[in-house]
């Protein structure tokens, strides 16, 4: 049962009475339709359009928060959207200038619009917003839209909207054409579109500008780069620094605000101080600072909310310098954190019985701490496609110094498995048993498996002494061989009895085989419904996943451990010996521990480059045309929910209330009218 209502003017931020007081909010009055939705029968699925599906989530527990913590989520849910812009430029220099034109065009034409153009162009600025950019969230590859120029110069003259010069050509044209630009052999920066690096910045500039780099302690090595743009002037390197007073910064004060009333109501001195070292680094820009930021967050594992928000994952950068903003905020899903924090408890023994050579091991794995959260807001480069774990700090210094968190977003993966399926499950598994234990313990061993990646996976193995940073060794590499190192982590464990033992399963083995099955056949076959025939595989968790499969079905041949099968014209492949195939997975994650604690570039490239990046076309074929028949499509992302604040005449708030955007496009057009603090070039 759900209840329509429109809320006519939402509490949002503006005005500072005193330093005890609540912060009063009143921006420019606006109409955004929200729903509110019970718990039973929610309806996950908003919409589906291209290759997206738009679904919603709940947040479990809100309710029963004190009005105090439902404050602190709601302030840090308010900063994360606050520097939403800063991703959109990230991503492309000139994304934020489209994105406003396009939305100008959609919100004032009144033109026909049941034509076949205008179709098409709403659904290339839902692919916009969903990708917070031109370019596809997944593939990289340039959004092409199914309209000409000439149409969309009718729609600018018609609504006297101005998009003109490179921004508009660029929509039309093949420069730009790779967000992200992993080829071997290229000068990965030069041919990446990312905003991470102004034109005529090279690889190697950029290593060259980051060799003269030395940190104050050399075994705690700073995060160079990690907040700012790498530009050149009048022939000369420079840093664009992320913070106050510069690059962002006028995003970056919003965030710092809502960081400063999330402060005031912070659960325990441990939160309170992190945050204040958060918003310390905001103002200054200074690398140490994030680096007592990320201690002090990792130490505070005390309450029931947590958060991430700031310039944290590299995946967007070529050579794995630059963070791209992300914010997520958490609240604890006590009954199964409880459960899953033996795996925490644990991490010692899955160490040491890890089939690393003995140097590589950690002697003492400290500090990891897991949880499964409920997601209570996203932004950035978490929304609208988002994560189901993460692990952080990055900085290998401080996760054997201090430790890590770990998290799985709960209510997330509820929601991608009880948005309905489609069928592809029985098309591609090979045969009955197969179908049988991924329908019973396919969604335990995806718990299990996220669980295991993300706790012991990454908290796992050392650097030799002397060896540097990975995105300074391995370079473009970096960061698909250390998500195949983690995944090969957890499917080491996962096809074991002490995850019986410990009380995780039980039925160890049926659940190892379905998540054998589940890999091998995604790794193998399932994840290429999601890239165009002929294209080579770019992005570094699906480089992973295919290179993992493919070198254990490669190794595997010569005792047919996983046999390719051929029925009927199709393709399937069936794993013969579980046992063999564990093994593989140990001598593989033996040798890519080896290839990240020594550094070695050449074999990472040989690994990845041979059996990650090349595509069976064939295969990829085949696969595509057997998809042909599925609806559902094959990239899903989220709607947030909106926690609507109601307060008294002195401005304090007395409730919030977690209500859901009506639609997709309402709550993209409603954050670009709040959340507009960046000019269109930055």
């Amino acid at each position: 049962m759900t209840l329509k209502i429109g809320i006519t003017s939402l509490v949002l931020a503006a005005t500072m009475f005193s330093c005890k007081q609540e912060q009063v909010q009143e921006d420019k009055k606006i109409k955004e339709e929200l729903v509110e939705m019970k718990a039973e029968g929610f309806n996950h699925m908003v919409e589906q359009f291209a290759d997206i599906k738009l679904l919603r989530y709940q947040i479990p527990g809100f309710e029963n928060l004190t009005l105090k913590e439902q404050k602190l989520v709601y302030y840090l849910t308010q900063a994360g959207l606050a520097g939403r812009d800063i991703m959109w430029d990230q991503n492309y220099r000139h994304n934020l200038k489209i994105r406003k034109a396009l939305e100008h065009i959609y919100t004032s034409y009144e033109g026909d619009k049941t034509s076949e153009d205008w179709l098409a162009f709403e659904v290339y600025l839902k692919r916009v917003w969903f990708s917070n950019g031109i370019h596809h969230h997944y593939s990289n590859d340039k959004l092409k839209p199914e309209f000409s120029s000439d149409y969309l110069k009718t729609v600018l003259t018609a609504t006297k909207t101005v998009l003109e010069g490179e921004a508009f050509d660029v929509i039309f044209n093949d420069k730009d054409a790779k967000k992200v630009n992993q080829s071997k052999d290229v000068d990965n920066v030069a041919l990446s579109a990312v905003n991470f690096y102004g034109p005529q910045v090279t690889n190697a500039d950029v290593e060259a500008f980051y060799k003269k780099k030395t940190s104050p302690n050399p075994d705690q090595p700073l995060s160079y780069g990690l907040n700012s743009q790498l530009v050149k002037e009048n022939g000369m390197l420079k840093e664009r620094v992320y913070k106050s007073g510069g690059l962002y910064g006028t995003a970056i004060d919003q965030i710092v605000k809502w960081l400063e009333l999330a402060k005031g109501v912070a659960e325990n001195k441990a939160q309170g101080d992190a945050l204040g070292l958060l918003i310390q680094y905001y103002k200054t820009g200074d690398l140490q600072t994030w680096d007592d930021y990320n201690v002090a967050w990792t130490a505070a594992t005390e309450g029931n909310i947590d958060y991430i928000n700031s310039f944290i994952e590299v995946y967007n950068d070529p050579l794995g310098y630059r963070g791209s903003y992300e914010s997520i905020i958490q609240i604890k899903d006590f009954d199964m954190s409880q459960k899953m924090a033996v795996l925490s408890e644990n991490a010692q023994w899955f160490e040491d019985n890890s089939p690393l050579m003995d140097a590589h091991k950690k002697k003492n794995v400290v500090g990891v701490t897991y949880k499964v959260v409920n997601v209570a807001g996203e932004s950035g480069d978490a929304s609208p496609s988002t994560p189901i774990g993460v692990n952080l700090p990055n900085a290998n210094w401080i996760r054997a110094a201090v430790g890590s968190k770990s998290v799985s977003l709960g209510n997330i993966i509820f929601a991608y498995n009880n948005a309905g399926g489609s069928g592809r499950l029985k098309e591609f598994v090979h045969d009955q048993e197969e179908h049988d234990l991924e329908t019973k313990y396919g969604q335990l061993a995806d718990k299990l498996h996220t669980a295991l990646h993300e706790v012991i996976g990454h908290a796992s193995g050392q650097l030799n002494p002397g060896v540097g940073e990975t995105k300074e060794t391995l370079k473009n590499y970096a960061s698909t061989l250390e998500e195949g190192r983690a995944d090969l982590v957890g499917l080491y464990y996962l096809y074991n009895s002490k995850i019986q033992e410990l009380g995780l399963v039980d039925d160890w083995k049926s659940v190892g085989k379905a998540a054998y099955d589940g890999y091998i056949r995604n790794g193998l076959m399932t994840q290429l419904i999601r890239l165009n025939l002929g294209d080579d595989v770019e992005e570094a968790h699906m480089r992973n996943r295919q290179w993992v499969s493919a070198w254990v079905f490669e190794k595997g041949k010569a005792e047919n451990v996983i046999a390719k099968v051929t029925r009927d014209g199709k393709t399937y492949f069936n794993i013969n010996d579980y046992d063999k195939l564990h093994d593989l997975f140990g001598q593989l994650l033996r040798e890519t521990q080896r290839i990240k604690s020594e550094g070695d570039f050449e074999a990472c490239q040989t690994l990845v480059e041979g059996f990650g990046v090349k595509v069976d076309q064939a295969i990829h074929a085949e696969v595509l045309e057997r998809n042909k028949q599925f609806k559902s499509a094959p990239y899903s992302g989220f709607v947030n929910p909106v926690l609507v604040p109601t307060t008294n005449v002195s401005g304090e708030i007395m409730e919030i209330k977690v209500m859901q955007p009506i639609s997709f496009e309402n709550q993209m057009l409603s954050y670009s009218d709040k959340y507009n603090f960046l000019p269109e070039e930055n």
